[in-house]
């Protein structure tokens, strides 16, 4: 069937596209940059078909979506930052084939997902910004997937990580990646200094707290990185509370994990966050220990589909 032919932990600090432009930030992402298309180039190479992207900027209330349309195509700005990126061209194909066999397996796991391919709705910039680099021929079909996941448990993020892999390998004609787009530590620098922090981190505590979790990728402490995730979210100002990062840990095998990582781009800093592009090595798993889902088990808990 299908396979899950790569996995990574992706930047996409919108001062990649800002260095694009002549002026005092031209060229100063160009590693970024490249590690995005080293990436592509490993896709390509491995034969994959489809990105799906765990997206850190597509803020949801309830439940898990994916956005699965069969095309996107326009100009983006960010409400966040439109003095970074501003009429932004972008268009990939979709897979609202992919993006609805997703949703069904998820659901079959216990985690509530809703797939969407008949919608107005474009991408956020963790998908936009990853796809200028690399997809600008419109090589991969894309999904996205909603990361940045306010009243939800990591756990159920974890097992949607599983549960996408699971419908990617029993399902699935084709192969895929899974691109966790977000930070490490994700404290803005405070207003005023945004400038003074364009490559440092925010804090002394926050950059050594991302470096020894890099220290503990490196020597493949997996189930202790993932025991303390929610810390690490909550302490280190996670980007999205690290359900990107959730996702990419539970369709590795969660605390069974066994891999190694190679860092396609080092760490750094932008505006006060720790950023980098690393690749996880994608070995054999059975699954077991993924956490359980949550929401779907909680007292009270009726399915979107009796509410609607």
């Amino acid at each position: 069937m299908g396979q899950l032919a790569l996995a990574a932990k992706i930047t996409h600090v919108p001062s990649m596209y800002l260095s694009e432009s002549p002026g005092p930030r031209f060229g100063t992402r160009q590693s970024a940059i490249d590690g995005h298309k080293e990436i592509s180039r490993r896709c390509r190479a491995l034969g994959v078909d489809t990105l799906v992207v765990f997206d850190t900027h597509w803020l949801v209330n309830a439940n898990y979506h994916i956005n699965c349309a069969p095309h996107f195509k326009g100009e983006y700005t960010s409400n966040e930052l439109p003095h970074f990126i501003h009429h932004m061209a972008f268009e990939s194909p979709g897979n609202p084939a992919l993006g609805h066999l997703l949703a069904k397996v998820a659901n079959e796991h216990g985690v509530e997902t809703l797939a969407h391919d008949n919608t107005t709705l474009d991408p956020e910039y963790g998908t936009l910004v990853p796809l200028r680099y690399m997809n600008e021929d419109q090589h991969f079909k894309v999904v996205s997937v909603s990361a940045l996941c306010m009243v939800h448990d990591l756990n159920d993020s974890a097992r949607l990580g599983w549960a996408l892999r699971e419908a990617v390998q029993k399902h699935y004609d084709g192969k895929v990646a899974f691109l966790a787009s977000g930070s490490l530590s994700h404290r803005f620098a405070q207003n005023g200094l945004a400038p003074e922090f364009a490559h440092k981190i925010w804090s002394p505590f926050l950059e050594q707290l991302d470096k020894q979790v890099l220290q503990m990728w490196q020597k493949r402490e997996w189930n202790a990185f993932c025991k303390m995730l929610p810390e690490y979210a909550s302490k280190g100002h996670g980007e999205g509370f690290m359900h990107d990062t959730a996702m990419l840990m539970g369709a590795l095998g969660w605390t069974a994990y066994d891999g190694a990582v190679d860092m396609v781009t080092p760490y750094f800093g932008a505006s006060g966050t720790g950023q980098l592009n690393a690749v996880f090595e994608v070995t054999p798993q059975d699954g077991a220990q993924v956490p359980a889902p949550v929401a779907s088990r909680a007292e009270g808990y009726t399915a979107i589909g009796t509410r609607l």
